[in-house]
């Protein structure tokens, strides 16, 4: 009788703490033993150390998660209701749930099919020509998608063009760099999940946004907590979203072990390109002048549903981002506004995509098991 096969993961998010356990101990300890768990000195030298990190003079925020990044830029930028806001359809819902959470109306557009990034052309189109019947647009969130820098530079000119804000959301690309310059950097602010499978993870919820406008970062600043400029003083009208300084202390650890981390997922992307070499698989395209930093690692076929229970069979999880369009689920199909290309890449790409094992502590014999399998396919 065979033995059962033990399955690989997809995502293991245990392993980013056994990998550290020693610092991350020391970290939470040191946390809990300051008596002071809400917005205290470890965040504060976790928002320092973020904010040199990213580099250009940047200002950064942190809040409970990376939808109420999101929200808190808008809302620091005036940006609600009466104001329309352009993303994508292929993301997390988490981003257009923070533009109604802002009070402002979603626009989705379609993506370009080979990196799934939001399209400049579509819009350029809808800045110059806006779809009737909504309020003006004042925002633009692109999304820098698995990893992988958006083409960001016509979509600021574009914004720059119409003079209307550019927000970058990388929720999943943390350290990746256009020409040479990190994400988070170009636009007028940048939204960054600390979820525990991102690259840079917490060990429960967290957010953090960066800027460099430093009176729009006080301002946020102040927006999260009630809007307090003064202890409880509510000048400005607020939220409650902090992050707390256990998770602070944790973020702090992982990020000097970030770029490392970014490094093996390249180095593990490209053991998976080669394995991929003479198959009926392309591995995902890259766009000229990024460094990408795989988040996830995404492979199309029309064959996917096959092509993953082969997988399975063979003990590797896989993973599907995004199965549902934000335009198609139940929440907001027939009541979110589409650009004139109907998102139709989008919903293909849905039906195609899906995701190899990716994380930083997958040992050099299981991403061999995952080339063996991939060779086989």
């Amino acid at each position: 009788m065979n033995a059962p096969v033990t399955m690989l993961p997809f995502a293991d998010p245990g392993a980013g703490y056994r990998a550290l356990k020693p610092e991350l101990d020391a970290a939470m300890l040191r946390a809990m033993a300051s008596g002071w768990y809400i917005l205290g000195q470890e965040g504060e030298a976790f928002e320092r150390e973020f904010a040199a990190w990213l580099g250009e003079d940047q200002h950064a925020v942190g809040c409970a998660n990376g939808t109420d990044a999101l929200m808190l830029i808008l809302r620091g930028m005036g940006i609600g209701e009466g104001s329309t806001v352009v993303t994508v359809s292929h993301t997390a819902v988490a981003t257009v749930a923070a533009i109604e959470m802002a009070g402002a109306t979603p626009l989705l557009l379609d993506i370009d099919p080979d990196t799934y990034g939001m399209d400049p052309d579509e819009l350029r189109a809808v800045l110059e020509d806006p779809p009737p019947g909504l309020p003006p647009i004042r925002a633009v969130i692109p999304v820098h998608i698995y990893g992988q820098p958006v083409d960001l530079m016509p979509i600021k000119a574009a914004c720059d063009a119409a003079g209307v804000a550019l927000i970058e959301d990388c929720a999943q690309a943390h350290g990746a760099r256009l020409d040479g310059r990190m994400v988070g950097t170009i636009g007028d602010a940048a939204a960054f999940s600390l979820y525990p499978t991102k690259n840079l993870g917490a060990l429960g919820d967290g957010g953090i946004l960066a800027t460099r406008d430093e009176a729009l970062a006080k301002r946020i600043a102040a927006i999260r907590q009630y809007g307090w400029v003064r202890r409880y003083v509510s000048d400005l009208v607020g939220v409650n979203s902090r992050l707390d300084e256990v998770q602070a202390a944790v973020l702090r650890v992982k990020l000097a072990h970030l770029d490392a981390h970014n490094a093996r997922r390249r180095d593990i992307a490209a053991a998976y390109d080669a394995a991929l070499a003479g198959t009926a698989l392309a591995p995902p395209a890259r766009r000229a002048g990024v460094e990408h930093v795989f988040h996830l690692y995404v492979l199309r076929d029309a064959r996917r549903d096959a092509i993953m229970a082969a997988l399975k069979a063979q003990g590797i999880g896989t993973g599907i981002h995004y199965p549902v369009p934000v335009h198609l689920q139940p929440a907001y199909e027939g009541r979110v506004a589409l650009g004139p290309a109907g998102c139709a890449e989008t919903a293909r790409a849905a039906h195609e995509v899906f995701s190899l094992p990716m994380y930083p502590e997958l040992a050099d014999e299981q991403v061999a098991r995952v080339c063996l399998a991939l060779r086989g396919l």
